[in-house]
């Protein structure tokens, strides 16, 4: 490229960079959340403290109940405009005086007493219910939820609501209720209600995310909504908004040195420090039609991409750069090649490639050469990943009926499938140390072959070896939220990123 050429390149990924780091985290002394009031009579008055490094709200509230006619509580609220998925974790502070007293999540047409609400209550003796009222001063009632749980989603779709909960690490059971008319633009937030008018309960509510999707007509991969870089603590399920942007940022990468993470957004790749919190755009030459598909080597110099260009017909194609910026180079020259691996000895990448109309792994020698077919089952087989040895290549296939995780050795012999339950299990991702695997699981109302935007999964984690799977995230993702190696160097994070619509929920 001529310098002129590259001059005006370069001009565009600086504003790009510069966009990408102004993007706001819109954070306030009430985190999420615009204000905060005792709803109904109540002689003790309530409050809330946040703390923002830990991203946790602690609610006082008073009140006699919520119940009949009437609420008497203390509301943490914020206005939102149509449809939108509310999460949490949350917990009493202590044993309590009334069995019966309520925390959760409450949404309600006003701060009347007796306003139409829907109402996401958790009680102090574990029952957990979907209470709503229809009309003003009209009487409670409720679908009660068949397990208990500190996992609170409340989740509205038109003018119907779900309550879904489960005890951390489970997945959530979910009860509905239909018909409910409480306005397009409602008040949402958290609540304590202490079910005794004398007494102020406490409750902690942790990982808090108020989610709202694409609206109505959103045509996938021409549009698209706003992303969390979060990190998750695998041990504790601990989740920390990193960065916010109203782009859609994809598939975190975690450098080996754990001061950077690597994520692409608009065709460009971004490096993303931990310690100041900015990105910026990586020098990847040519190469600005990069997708999701990009690999750390083992020893941390060298990024594999996958970009897409009109000369090869828009198929994705295999090179390598230096991890700090340069001029890439192919290593495929078959497309589409789908990059998600790098053996640890640095010798091989293996891929997804379609060929013949087949999705299967393949292996290339980093310098290029010619390529080896791993699998040959009908249907897709995606998502390679050496583990750190080199011992084993972990894949997710179809060819179960369902997508399920897979493993071989690093030839493709010996091939055996380590998960088969009712989700359909992506991208697995194996711990530095060799211990654990975390993928990503969707519902069965995905289609098998389909990882798309915007939906509700799990992220799970379970032995290498294989085990019973158990979540250790509720996220709002799909397509881009873990679609590359992201563990953190020490095997106790991983990253991964969430969506939500900025724009219309900041």
């Amino acid at each position: 490229m001529r310098a002129s050429g590259w001059l005006r390149l370069s001009a565009v990924i600086l504003s790009l960079a510069v966009a990408a780091a102004r993007a706001p985290a819109q954070q306030t002394a009430l985190g999420l959340f615009h204000g905060q009031t005792d709803v109904g009579q109540v002689t003790k008055r309530g409050s809330v403290t946040y703390d923002a490094v830990r991203e946790r709200y602690t609610i006082a509230g008073s009140g006699a109940n919520m119940w009949f006619d009437r609420d008497d509580f203390h509301f943490v609220w914020r206005r939102i405009q149509g449809n939108f998925l509310l999460l949490a974790r949350a917990q009493f502070d202590g044993p309590g005086v009334e069995p019966h007293r309520k925390l959760g999540w409450t949404v309600r047409s006003d701060f009347a007493t007796g306003s139409p609400h829907v109402t996401a209550a958790v009680h102090g003796d574990g029952l957990v219910a979907l209470q709503y009222r229809r009309t003003g001063g009209g009487a409670t009632e409720e679908v009660r939820s068949p397990v208990t749980g500190d996992v609170i989603q409340l989740e509205r779709a038109g003018d119907g609501y779900t309550l879904s909960v489960g005890r951390f690490g489970d997945s959530l059971a979910p009860v509905r209720v239909g018909d409910l008319a409480l306005g397009d633009t409602v008040y949402v937030g958290l609540f304590v209600c202490a079910h005794n008018d004398t007494v102020v309960e406490r409750a902690t509510f942790r990982d808090v995310r108020i989610t709202a999707p694409p609206r109505d007509g959103f045509v996938p991969y021409r549009d698209y909504i706003g992303s969390n870089l979060e990190i998750l603590d695998v041990a504790t399920g601990e989740r920390t908004i990193v960065y916010r942007s109203p782009e859609s940022l994809q598939a975190p990468n975690w450098t080996r040195d754990g001061k950077a993470l690597i994520y692409n957004s608009q065709g460009l790749l971004y490096r993303f420090d931990l310690a100041d919190r900015r990105p910026v755009a990586l020098n990847t030459g040519f190469a600005t039609s990069n997708n999701n598909d990009h690999v750390l080597s083992f020893d941390g110099r060298t990024l594999a991409i996958s970009q897409q260009s009109a000369e090869d017909h828009n198929a994705s194609i295999v090179y390598t750069v230096p991890v700090g910026g340069g001029t890439p180079r192919r290593v495929t020259q078959l497309g589409p090649s789908y990059l998600h691996g790098w053996s640890p000895d640095g010798k091989f990448l293996v891929y997804t490639g379609q060929r013949g109309g087949e999705f299967d792994v393949y292996r290339i020698p980093v310098d290029g050469g010619d390529e080896t077919r791993l699998t040959h089952a009908s249907g897709l087989d995606d998502g390679p990943e050496y583990s750190p040895d080199g011992t084993y290549i972990y894949f997710n296939s179809v060819r179960s009926g369902t997508m399920q995780i897979w493993r071989m050795r690093a030839d493709g012999s010996a091939q055996e499938q380590i998960t088969n339950d009712q989700y359909n299990n992506w991208f697995p991702h194996v711990s530095p140390d060799g211990q654990s695997i975390v993928f990503l699981s969707f519902m069965k109302d995905v289609a098998p072959d389909d990882h798309p935007f915007y939906k509700q999964v799990y992220l799970r984690m379970m032995p290498a070896a294989g085990g019973t799977p158990h979540v250790v995230g509720y996220v709002y993702g799909g397509q881009g939220t873990i679609n590359v190696p992201s563990w953190s160097p020490d095997s106790r994070r991983v990253a991964f990123v969430s969506n939500t619509d900025l724009r219309r929920v900041p």
